[in-house]
């Protein structure tokens, strides 16, 4: 089995009002890469992933997505000034927060609970 091979990743996420939950993405910045059928991908840098037009409450706000990124304060500031709109429902974000582990980071959810970890690491 050593001889195969994974190229991707990209996780489904769930979204409670699809359309509130795809603006919102895009306002963070994410990308449209292809939609069909309450599918849309998204991506971001080299990151991806498959927002569907399906909603179960329990699986949603036990989703949680890791990002490693370069400044988690700049995110924060970032999407502060986005949910300042008032658009994206229940859309929220913390401060960043230094953890355990040690990377600084700033929890954003996204309009159906959904928990990014937006960590930045920073060099030893």
């Amino acid at each position: 089995m050593s001889d195969l091979t994974v190229l991707n990743i990209k996780p489904f996420v769930g979204a409670k009002d699809f359309d509130q939950s795809l603006a919102f993405y895009k306002a963070l910045g994410w990308q449209i890469k292809a939609e069909n059928d309450g599918i849309t991908e998204l991506q971001l840098g080299n990151c991806g992933f498959f927002l569907q037009d399906y909603y179960q409450k329990a699986w949603c706000e036990n989703m949680m997505q890791h990002l490693a990124v370069d400044d988690a304060r700049r995110w924060f500031e970032h999407t502060t000034e986005i949910l300042r709109a008032k658009q994206y429902g229940l859309a929220r974000v913390q401060p960043p927060k230094r953890e355990s582990y040690g990377a600084l980071v700033t929890y954003v959810w996204d309009p159906a609970g959904v928990l990014l970890h937006l960590a930045q690491f920073d060099p030893a």
